[in-house]
């Protein structure tokens, strides 16, 4: 009897989970050598010739043409871990392969599925007590939160040196959005192609990528008096099908006087409503732009959504649908508005806004690829400190934690009865893969330097892998400056063994045509 169509291909038992776990396997060394401030970079490359170079976990995996569904289920273990605390993505994938690597053996031993799943979850639990244990104070000082940011963007293309400053700019970018908790919306980032990374500031206000719509409109207005306007500037159009029968030289002009009169309006209505400069999110017709300009009004058009709410969000002012209801209340202030040109481009620089709820870090880079890079590595320090300050403080970096967790896991595994055990302790042995792969990617031997780093954390309470020159050393990374949140690293560890227990505990794969 036939259940299944012919097309059909089914793996069944062992080679399923093989077959999973190998593909599950394969992710994780994807990604295993960008791990930490010494890994390196991959370039993909598109069909289409489009390159990318990161050594950035989501990304990574999120432009990879994955097939196979157990290696997509490794992607969402990064891309979950993105959108929850917005870094670990490399430490969540490494970890969740190797669980999957230890599982493999425990398979081959014939301890059950099953048995192993609830042996990682219990590991897991004592791996969340772990990390309580070692997380520093829940006040983060603005002191380590400039070390956090700067422990999550050191080896992301941004070099050492400019990590420090970028740091500074991303603490500074938090702090004015705080208000005892971050609203990280607020905060957002433009990158702009043509000088150093040094060179990348805090704006405290939104820049928008447009021109004026006329080349007469002044380039900067101070004490600028703003308006958001959700509609077109030009000739309004009929909702019915008419013609109209001009028989003579005066109907055309009276028809061409009534156009330029509603034109010439919409830049009168402006003008009288004390609007300086505005935003325009529909079109505006030339003529009313050369209007506009000769009343010495700066406008913009085709302003896309989140850039209008960004600018009303900065500058207090109220969204209208037509220039006819516009208001003193509706009308936003900004300190200064000024067209920037850089290279080809021109800039839209909001500044000093009377609500000043919004920044922008203004990234800079020498190439597209260079500053496609820093603007991934500033988002995750963004995020990073937002995790700090929001969920519950910072752990030491550099492996320590893993070390620490590792440790307590091993200390409580005996109290485990039966086979469960076993997947205990080989959850402990798959933790210890992220210091090895640090050390690794530090120019240091991995096995000599977990064995230094288990006795320095013996004897001195707490150790990591301190990236220094072109290798590494044995050392306090409190004492370095070297923090992660505790919330990325107890993410990493749910989402990690959430995915290994699911791909474990499958044995049939069914393929439908």
């Amino acid at each position: 009897m036939f259940i299944l169509s012919e097309d059909s291909q089914r793996t069944e038992g062992k080679d399923a989970q093989s077959s999973n776990i190998s593909a599950g396997k394969a992710v994780s060394e994807a990604v295993r050598t960008t791990l930490g401030p010494r890994g390196m970079d991959k370039m993909l490359v598109s069909d289409g010739g489009d390159v990318v170079i990161t050594n950035d976990g989501a990304t990574i995996l999120d432009e990879m043409d994955i097939e196979h569904p157990a290696a997509q289920m490794l992607s969402e273990v990064a891309e979950t871990q993105e959108d929850e605390v917005g870094d670990g993505t490399t430490t969540a994938a490494v970890l969740a392969g190797e669980l999957l690597s230890q599982a493999e053996d425990l398979l081959d031993d014939d301890v059950h599925a099953t048995t192993i799943v609830e042996g990682y979850n219990e590991a897991a639990r004592l791996a969340q007590e772990a990390i309580e244990d070692v997380t520093l104070d829940a006040d983060v000082s603005e002191d380590q939160l400039r070390q956090v940011a700067e422990s999550s963007m050191t080896g992301k293309g941004t070099g050492d040196v400019a990590a420090e400053d970028l740091a500074e700019t991303v603490v500074a970018a938090i702090e004015h959005v705080r208000d005892g908790s971050v609203d990280r919306d607020n905060v957002t980032i433009h990158a702009q192609v043509g000088a150093a990374s040094s060179a990348t500031e805090l704006v405290e206000g939104v820049i928008v990528d447009e021109e004026p719509v006329n080349a007469e409109m002044p380039r900067s207005v101070s004490d600028a008096a703003i308006a958001v306007i959700d509609a077109d500037l030009e000739i309004r159009e009929s909702n019915i099908d008419a013609e109209y029968n001009v028989t003579n030289v005066d109907q055309l002009e009276a028809a061409m006087d009534a156009e330029e009169s509603e034109l010439r309006g919409y830049a009168e209505a402006l003008d009288e409503a004390g609007v300086e400069v505005a935003f325009v999110t529909g079109d505006v017709e030339d003529r009313v732009g050369s209007y506009l300009a000769e009343r010495g009004i700066l406008a913009f058009e085709d302003i896309d959504d989140d850039e209008a709410k960004s600018i009303a969000s900065a500058t207090g002012a109220t969204r209208v649908g037509s220039v006819d209801t516009l208001e003193d209340g509706d009308l936003g202030a900004a300190g200064n508005v000024s067209v920037e040109t850089y290279g080809d481009d021109d800039l839209v620089f909001v500044e000093g806004g009377a609500a000043a709820e919004s920044v922008t870090v203004f990234a800079r880079g020498g190439t597209e690829h260079v500053v496609d890079e820093l603007e991934r590595a500033l988002r995750d320090a963004l995020d990073v400190v937002t995790a700090a300050i929001d969920a519950g403080g910072v752990v030491p970096g550099a492996g320590a934690t893993e070390i620490a967790v590792s440790n307590h896991i091993r200390e409580n595994a005996a109290s485990v009865e039966g086979r469960k055990q076993l997947a205990v302790e080989a959850y402990a042995d798959a933790v210890d893969v992220l210091p090895r792969t640090l050390a690794a990617n530090t120019g240091m031997d991995p096995i000599d330097a977990l064995v230094d780093l288990r006795a320095e954390h013996e004897s001195e309470g707490i150790a990591g892998i301190i990236s220094e020159g072109q290798t590494g050393t044995i050392g306090n990374p409190t004492e370095r400056g070297v923090l992660d949140p505790a919330a990325v690293k107890r993410e990493a560890v749910e989402s990690a063994t959430e995915a290994a227990t699911m791909i474990v505990r499958i044995d049939d794969v069914i393929s439908a045509s």
